[in-house]
């Protein structure tokens, strides 16, 4: 990797012009195979295919210079008409969180939380701003799909709580002081 080019997980968590949350996809909507980027060689790695029949319903990326409590760049669902491609970056606008913790194959809990944004192209979502803009079956559906996909990993997912756009940017936040401290 190029010194003088950012790691895309290091770059501005926000759009300095639009002060829009920054998000790199790394698993397009329709997806079977999923997608993580490594910062080490500045690329994205495969890290599991899904069964057959089972899609990721929405895009997933992460938010680039934060961390969250399992060590790892915040999660981000992104909400747009279509999927896009593994490695766009896209700006988005937060409209809340699902508030999360994974059982790992230790017994352990883990907090992982999923914050839900709505692309700033997106046309399907424009006048979504909260939770409550969006269609109640379609948080069911995600918060459903995570649940069998950590259970094909051995892992449970439990949701703790929905939450909104403000306390969304608070995790946000503190995914940043996190970051600046490791």
């Amino acid at each position: 990797m190029s010194k003088n080019r950012p790691s895309l997980d290091r770059i501005n968590t926000y759009d300095k012009k639009s002060d829009d949350l920054t998000v790199i996809i790394e698993t397009p909507k329709g997806s079977r195979s999923k997608y993580a980027y490594d910062p080490e060689i500045g690329t994205f790695t495969l890290k599991f295919v899904l069964p057959e029949g089972m899609t990721f319903p929405v895009d997933f990326g992460f938010v680039p210079s934060t961390q969250g409590e399992d060590g790892d760049p915040l999660d981000v669902i992104i909400l747009l008409d279509e999927g896009l491609a593994v490695g766009t970056k896209v700006s988005a606008r937060l409209v809340g969180a699902i508030e999360a913790e994974e059982r790992e194959r230790d017994g352990e809990w883990e907090r992982n939380d999923r914050l839900l944004a709505v692309a700033t192209h997106a046309h399907a979502y424009e006048k979504a701003h909260d939770l409550g803009d969006l269609n109640p079956n379609l948080l069911t559906e995600i918060e459903e799909f995570f649940t069998r996909y950590n259970k094909l990993h051995g892992k449970e997912f439990r949701v703790k709580e929905r939450v909104d756009a403000k306390a969304a940017g608070k995790l946000v936040k503190k995914g940043i002081a996190a970051f600046d401290d490791a």
